[in-house]
């Protein structure tokens, strides 16, 4: 009445779930989300561990393993089959053709097929007719045997039957029918007498196991094992409900104390670094760049330049004194006259009707 006047629904639990549940599930999650904390806490730690090694030491690692595999492995297994399989291949294939499939196709053609033309004659004009005549030999004798086996064989048929079959037909209808059926009688009479002994002996044994065994044992199944498991089954139920929620609270919890901690490293390690990088290293760098660097290295510049040109100067030295000693010990020497060794042009040129040439010419 209550609700339908408010029109607000309480919440209903669900199907199957009792007070047991309800006292079991908290305490459970409580102890769960404590064993669990660490184990996720460690669990992401060996993740991220793990992301960090893989992509800062095992790709590259494995990237060098491969480019030395390839280099000690593949690439001589390459050279090898191209430059010396594949050749060697090729000269084995020549040999072979030359020393096998050739004195095959010799042999083939030259000897074995006129050999098999020379059987296949022999087999359709002398083996066939033999054979004919042997086998038209071979019937007549086949039926005359048949006809002597028949008369044989009728006359053991006849003696057979009146010694043999009619005697024993006799002793099997008149003898030993009457004494089968008195036999099976007995025996039938034994049987039920036996199944009788037995249904009963069965049956009192029946309610015997039923009373003493199956009974308690049906009570203890109903009253005792069946709560007991549904207790148990509620428990595990609630510990595996209680380890996926704390699992997924753990990594929360562990995520909120990862970023804690980068957090923590960043203001205590980073900023710090970069601020003392940025306000203070590069600030000083540029001084001592510019205080420094720059004019020691103008001042290199200007010392290499004064140390070239002094080497400048002295190798000219060095020059005009070798000079000097040569002309002592050697005299002047004339300057060597340039000869023009390029072709005459126009009217210097040599002609056919003119013995005036370029070689003769004053």
């Amino acid at each position: 009445m209550e609700q339908e006047k408010t029109g607000v629904e309480r919440p209903v639990a669900p199907a199957g779930e009792g007070c047991l549940v309800t006292a079991v599930r908290l305490p459970v999650r409580i102890v769960v989300f404590v064993l669990v904390l660490p184990v996720r806490m460690v669990w992401d730690g060996c993740v991220a561990a793990g992301r960090w090694l893989g992509r800062a030491v095992f790709r590259p690692l494995g990237r060098a393993l491969w480019w030395v595999g390839r280099a000690v492995f593949v690439w001589p297994l390459v050279g090898l089959w191209r430059y010396g399989l594949v050749p060697l291949g090729k000269v084995l294939t020549r040999l072979g053709n030359l020393v096998i499939v050739v004195p095959a196709g010799w042999l083939y053609r030259y000897v074995l097929v006129p050999l098999g033309h020379a059987l296949v004659w022999l087999y359709g004009r002398v083996l066939t007719p033999f054979g004919h005549g042997v086998m038209w030999v071979l019937r007549g004798i086949a039926a005359v045997c048949a006809a002597i086996g028949l008369g044989v064989f009728a006359v053991l048929a006849r003696l057979t039957r009146y010694l043999v079959v009619v005697p024993c037909a006799w002793l099997y209808r008149w003898v030993l029918t009457p004494v089968g059926q008195a036999v099976a009688w007995c025996v039938k009479g034994l049987v039920r007498l036996a199944g009788m002994l037995v249904t009963g002996i069965g049956t009192g044994l029946y309610w015997i196991t039923r009373i003493l065994l199956v009974l308690p044992l049906l009570a203890v199944w109903r009253w005792v094992l069946v709560p007991v498991g549904r207790v148990l089954a509620v428990v595990a139920r609630e510990i595996g409900n209680a380890l996926g929620h704390a699992w997924r609270v753990a990594g929360h919890v562990s995520l909120a104390v990862g970023r804690f901690l980068g957090a923590l490293v960043r203001w205590i390690l980073v900023e710090p670094a970069r601020w003392m990088y940025t306000r203070v290293l590069t600030p000083v760098g540029h001084m001592v760049r510019d205080a420094v660097l720059r004019p020691a290295a103008e001042a290199g510049r200007a010392v290499g330049r004064a140390v070239r040109q002094s080497l400048a100067v002295a190798r000219a030295s060095v020059r005009r004194a070798r000079a000097d000693v040569r002309r002592m010990f050697l005299g002047e020497q004339g300057e060597p006259v340039r000869t023009n060794r390029r072709e005459p042009i126009g009217g210097e040129a040599r002609t056919l009707d003119s013995s005036t040439t370029a070689l003769t010419k004053d």
